[in-house]
């Protein structure tokens, strides 16, 4: 296992605050395993590693300030068009949401598909139209959110049981 001050080194330098409109493949030292998931909070970027130091660059939104977590957790699931239910602190934080919305629903802030994390209640998720201008932004509440082109092309790449490493 890779301590979270080398990954930290791990994260190549690029633009703060980047509106990349597209994933990218690039190369990273070799430190992750392959399938590893690396999202760097301040750039605000998920690295997939493929394995022998190459990586696929996704931009992602991130934790709000206050609201965002560091560390190693594991992908616990799999989901298409995932059904959502807010958890406790975003319902108290937004009373109008629904308390259930449809996986597939237009208002649905999963988006195409998720990745959930275990522990805890996050996940790297799409997004809603309504949502898509804030990929490169901190605008969640702790979940990974990408663009559903993205989490789309990223879902069959990773096998649960993969860690995911979030750095600031």
């Amino acid at each position: 296992m890779v301590d979270r001050r080398s990954l930290l080194l791990l994260v190549p330098a690029v633009t703060l605050a980047p509106k990349l409109e597209a994933r990218e493949r690039i190369m990273l030292p070799a430190m992750l395993e392959a399938g590893d998931i690396l999202v760097s909070t301040r750039q605000r970027m998920l690295y997939f590693a493929e394995g022998n130091g190459a990586a696929i660059r996704y931009p992602v939104a991130v934790g709000k300030p206050g609201k965002q977590w560091f560390g190693t957790r594991l992908i616990d699931g799999k989901h298409i068009r995932p059904a959502w239910a807010p958890p406790a602190e975003v319902k108290r934080a937004n009373p109008a949401i629904p308390d259930f919305i449809p996986g597939g629903a237009p208002n649905n802030p999963m988006g195409a598909a998720a990745l959930t994390i275990y522990p805890g209640e996050y996940a790297i998720h799409g997004t809603s139209a309504a949502m898509r201008a804030s990929i490169g932004s901190f605008a969640s509440f702790g979940c990974i959110r990408m663009l559903d082109e993205d989490i789309l092309d990223l879902y069959p790449r990773v096998r649960v049981g993969a860690q995911v490493h979030v750095v600031a």
